[in-house]
């Protein structure tokens, strides 16, 4: 799998999404996202991530330890996830693509 610092680690430092401040951003070199950020809105941490054009998903941590857990969990299983999206002239598309949005809704189930 394929995960670099999003933006060559220019966003660390910055505000995110959840109003806390990003101490980890990677993106995956087919199109995904996994943010890490402490004390936002609503927890001590808060990990955002997505597919691009398929998901987005927040969850929540009590600890840095959490979240850099979670964080590689979420990392391999969005890899696995992305690597299965079928090109869109694929014959089997739809077949492939229900697939992809239970992978995707597991996804979600696990990492709430």
């Amino acid at each position: 799998m394929t995960w670099t610092q999003f933006n060559s680690g220019t966003s660390i430092g910055t505000q995110g999404s959840e109003d806390g401040t990003i101490v980890a951003d990677y993106e995956h070199e087919l199109g995904a996202r996994i943010t890490i950020e402490r004390d936002g809105c609503f927890a001590p941490f808060a990990i955002t991530c997505g597919i691009y054009g398929w998901f987005f998903h927040t969850c929540f941590l009590s600890s840095r330890e959490e979240a850099d857990s979670a964080c590689m969990a979420m990392q391999s299983e969005m890899d696995t996830i992305i690597r299965s999206i079928p090109l869109t002239t694929d014959t089997d598309y739809d077949a492939k693509s229900a697939g992809v949005t239970d992978a995707i809704s597991n996804f979600v189930d696990t990492f709430g």
